[in-house]
This record gives C-alpha cells, sequence and structure tokens, in this order.
C-alpha cells in the first residue's frame, strides 16, 4: 500500500442480518407477516374498533346479517350479540393461548432438549426414554381430563397445552445439540474451565435459536387449532368471553339459518393458520439457505 492511502474499514453484515434480507425478499412471508401484524393489532385494538360491547345482547336483534346501518359489521350471532366485537376479542383469546402456552413448551423443549444433548450418556437416553413415554399417550385426551378435572379456566389451558407441546421442541434441540458441543468453540471452552451451564447457555442455546425459530412459528398455529378444537367440543373458553373455536362452534349450528356467523370467524381463523405457515417455510429458508 503506497504512502497516504486512506485504509477503508469494511462494514460486514451479520447472518441473522442476511437472514433478515433473505427473508423480506420471500413475497409470500412478507405478505403473511404483514396480514399476520394487521390481525394482531385488529385484536388488540378491538375496544377502539367495535361499535358494540362483545357481550352486549340486542333481544331485538337476534340472527341478523351483516347490517352497516347499525354498525353491526358481520352481523350478530342468535343471542343477538355482535359478531364483529366477538370476533376480534375471540382472536385476541386464540392468539393469546397460542403464544403463550407455546411460550411455555419453548422453556420447557429448550432447556430439556439441551442438557439431554450437552450430558449425553445414560442421563440422555433416560431423559429421552421419558420423552417417548410421553410421546404414547394420547395428549388430546390428556388436556380434556385437565379440562374435566380442574375445571374449565383460561391459565389452565395455556398451561395445559404448553406442557404437551414441548416433546418435538425437545428433540428439534437435542439434535442439534449433539452437533453443536462436538464443535471446536465448545471444546474451548471446556478447555479453558467454563461449566457445563455456562456453555449451555453461551454458546449451546444462542446456536439452536434458528431451527427453534422456525418451529415456533409451526407450533403457535398448531395451538390455537387444538384450542379451537377443545372449544369447538365446548370444554374451552367460556361464556361470556369468547375465542374463534367458541364462534365456529357456535356458527356451524346455525350454518343453515345463518352462515355469515361461521364464515368471519373460520376466515380469520383460517388465514391466521394460513400466515404462520408460510412465514414458517419463509424462515426456513431464510435461515438456511443451502436447502433452496
Amino acid at each position: 500500500m503506497t504512502d497516504g492511502a486512506v485504509d477503508t474499514e469494511i462494514a460486514g453484515r451479520s447472518l441473522w442480518a442476511d437472514a433478515r434480507a433473505r427473508l423480506f425478499r420471500n413475497r409470500a412471508a412478507t405478505v403473511a407477516l404483514v396480514l399476520l401484524v394487521v390481525i394482531a393489532l385488529l385484536c388488540v385494538c378491538a375496544p377502539l374498533l367495535a361499535s358494540h360491547a362483545f357481550d352486549k345482547v340486542y333481544f331485538d336483534r337476534t340472527s341478523i346479517p351483516p347490517d352497516f346501518a347499525r354498525a353491526h359489521w358481520f352481523g350478530t350471532d342468535a343471542n343477538g350479540r355482535d359478531l364483529f366485537a366477538r370476533t376480534l376479542y375471540g382472536g385476541r383469546i386464540s392468539l393469546l393461548v397460542g403464544l403463550v402456552a407455546t411460550g411455555v413448551s419453548l422453556v420447557i423443549g429448550v432447556l430439556y432438549g439441551a442438557v439431554a444433548g450437552f450430558v449425553g450418556g445414560r442421563v440422555d437416553g433416560a431423559m429421552m426414554r421419558f420423552v417417548d413415554v410421553l410421546y404414547s399417550l394420547p395428549f388430546l385426551f390428556f388436556v380434556i381430563l385437565l379440562m374435566v378435572y380442574f375445571g374449565r379456566s383460561i391459565m389452565l389451558i395455556f398451561v395445559a397445552l404448553g406442557a404437551v407441546e414441548w416433546l418435538t421442541m425437545a428433540r428439534i434441540v437435542r439434535g442439534q445439540t449433539l452437533t453443536l458441543k462436538r464443535r471446536e468453540f465448545v471444546e474451548a471452552a471446556r478447555a479453558t474451565g467454563v461449566s457445563n451451564w455456562n456453555i449451555i447457555r453461551r454458546h449451546i442455546l444462542p446456536n439452536v435459536l434458528g431451527p427453534v425459530t422456525v418451529y415456533i412459528t409451526l407450533t403457535i398455529p398448531h395451538v390455537i387449532l387444538v384450542e379451537s378444537f377443545i372449544s369447538f367440543l365446548g370444554l374451552g373458553v367460556q361464556e361470556p368471553m369468547t375465542s374463534w373455536g367458541v364462534l365456529i362452534a357456535d356458527g356451524a349450528q346455525q350454518i343453515e339459518r345463518q352462515p355469515w356467523a361461521l364464515l368471519f370467524p373460520a376466515t380469520f381463523l383460517a388465514l391466521t393458520l394460513f400466515c404462520f405457515n408460510f412465514l414458517g417455510d419463509g424462515l426456513r429458508d431464510a435461515l438456511d439457505p443451502k436447502e433452496r
């Protein structure tokens, strides 16, 4: 280099920045993300958007189709309650169940899988045989039993669904941990005397975030669907609260007389499930471009 030349610093991008750029180049994933944000905002802002209370009963407006003159944008149900307000408030419950239950499964599954994969040996064998035993149980039936025995409560739905959704998460994290613990940076950490817990916390967990992030986008719609099925059976959210599953169950009973009662909540649920799946596919391609 000649005298007086100025060294220029080349700014690089992190792997997460590259993944974000690839994600936003995926049109389907980007549209799905935007739609999810819109749906979530509609549900969060339900008190501001709905002209009627979700539990307000209009005895003279039972089972009416969409009526823009009286601000019943989605019509009313068989009890005279505004379906627009109930659909948005139901989305609050369904999305909250999906997020909280997925969070519970994330904490349990990631820690369990990381410990099993890192420790290895007989401990790993015993822990994974326990997972295999739990896999053999009919978990939907198990959740229904919990609902019947302990009573139908929103908090119990959160805990019950999260407690049965962590098994696949644990297997994914264990598989990633088995590969990571043989890498050079983990061996170097061991050689310098870093404790096993700090190795797991500082080196293993950050490097499994990619597959875990993708699986989260697939777990949330699955949990929402399970909650909707439980509510469809009448074992989920109780009146006066509602969820998309409860609204679909009510609408299915009145489909011939008032199809709009089924159409609107079912559309919101289906659109949310599709968006999460498209987003999951986009994240998978963005975080692991070698598979494309």
